[in-house]
């Protein structure tokens, strides 16, 4: 698997939403509408993130701290227990493959750049397709 593309990273968010809003057929072959995860759990994910993204920026050097390599493995920690907590926080992750991407990131200032801007986009997306808070 290959991370995150700078050029590609918006269309792929969006592509992921398409098939994230594809309706499905229930056992009765009736089709209903996907749930979405909500925007306080998207929200919250985000916020971690975003206190990390900060202090990414901070850091001079192309190489985290073995500090910030902590704290995004506990976000990594944190998306997979919401992830098992709620069903629509687990679809979210899996199919956006988050916790492949976070995996990816080691101590990669670029990486985490990138995933931080991928996430952001795909918050965009949710929030530009009606996503509803709680």
């Amino acid at each position: 698997m290959e991370f995150l593309n700078e050029a590609t990273y918006v269309n792929q968010a969006e592509e992921v939403f398409k098939e994230l809003l594809k309706p499905t057929k229930d056992k009765f072959g009736k089709e209903k509408r996907p749930q979405l995860v909500t925007t306080s759990k998207l929200r919250n994910i985000l916020a971690m993130a975003a206190d990390i993204y900060d202090s990414v920026l901070q850091n001079p050097s192309n190489v985290l701290n073995p500090d910030t390599v902590s704290r995004i493995e506990y976000l990594r920690v944190r998306m997979i227990y919401e992830s098992g907590r709620e069903a629509t926080v687990k679809d979210f992750v899996v199919k956006t493959r988050l916790l492949d991407y976070v995996k990816m990131i080691g101590n990669d200032k670029k990486r985490y750049i990138l995933f931080y801007r991928y996430l952001e986009a795909l918050v965009a997306f949710h929030k530009f397709n009606g996503g509803k808070e709680n």
